[in-house]
């Protein structure tokens, strides 16, 4: 497979997982508001975590870059750094975004911000010490790709068709226990299609959450595989990347700048293979990771033709 046809392949399996996500969320929507007599509930959830979502989008850089401990940095202060940002830049038509470093022993890196124009790359000290230079220029690549594809603005939709899903699945429970099933029967009484919906409802109020989240799993990993196809494009030499994530992977110090709520942003989980037992991952713990297995990443690299 060419670098050209990799990528094109997670752009299809991405939007195609998309468009299910959508369809999965107008369904759960229809259901839950059927069962419910109570389309505004859904009209409210959807609101609500647009809003939610799209302000933490909003500011979103700046609440990660704080988390994370990350100094902005000057020319002056990494020449080779930002050559490299600017070179690949240059290549990628994008505009150079602000560069910051976190002051961390482990290698990792992230790229955040609302669009091109006000996009970070943000690399850890252990990344600029333990790379060459083809490695950090395949991370930094990666990264922009991310910029590039507007991955960020993708995560917040989804994040808003998780939001909505949870907020309606929670709110029809809990509607349930305060016995709304019952006045609703009691007021229209109980056909046949309403007996099916109202049971189709309670599963689902369980299970679409859980499915849910797998599905936006499901899509960060395909974005992650398409930025490195993508990554690979820009510096038209994907061992750099593929070296560059065995190294990060292979490393055993602890990122103590993430956390469960911005390990998703990394080039590779901060939690993956910290304990052993990487490369044999059941179903489930698969479906439920923000990132590919490593060695698919790297076997992916290394199996494109440039």
């Amino acid at each position: 497979m060419t670098l050209y046809t990799h990528s094109d392949s997670n752009k299809r399996k991405t939007w195609l997982l998309m468009s299910g996500f959508l369809v999965f969320a107008f369904l759960i929507g229809y259901v839950f508001s059927y069962a419910m007599d109570s389309p505004v509930i859904l009209y409210i959830a959807v609101i609500f975590s647009v809003v939610l979502s799209f302000t933490s989008y909003w500011w979103s850089d700046k609440i990660v870059l704080k988390m994370s401990g990350a100094k902005l940095v000057k020319f002056e202060d990494n020449k080779e750094l930002y050559r490299i940002v600017e070179n690949l830049c240059i290549t990628a038509g994008l505009p150079t975004p602000k560069i910051y470093i976190i002051n961390d022993t482990a290698p990792n890196a992230f790229a955040t911000g609302r669009d091109p124009k006000h996009a970070v790359v943000a690399v850890t000290a252990g990344l600029l010490q333990k790379l060459n230079r083809a490695e950090l220029e395949g991370v930094v690549a990666h990264e922009l790709s991310h910029i590039g594809n507007r991955d960020i603005l993708l995560a917040t939709i989804v994040t808003v068709l998780v939001g909505v899903i949870v907020l309606l699945a929670d709110f029809f429970r809990r509607w349930t226990f305060w016995g709304g099933s019952r006045r609703r029967r009691d007021s229209k009484g109980g056909g046949q299609l309403q007996i099916i919906m109202f049971i189709a409802a309670i599963i689902l109020s369980i299970l679409a959450p859980l499915f849910a989240y797998m599905m936006q799993f499901a899509i960060s990993r395909k974005r992650e595989f398409l930025a490195d196809a993508d990554g690979a494009l820009l510096t038209r030499y994907p061992e750099g990347l593929a070296s560059a994530l065995e190294k990060i992977s292979s490393d055993q110090e602890p990122l103590e700048a993430a956390n469960r709520a911005t390990a998703h942003m990394y080039i590779a989980s901060p939690f993956e293979g910290k304990r052993g037992g990487r490369n044999k991952k059941g179903f489930f713990k698969k479906a439920l990771m923000t990132h590919p297995p490593t060695n698919e990443r790297i076997a992916a690299l290394r199996g494109m033709e440039v």
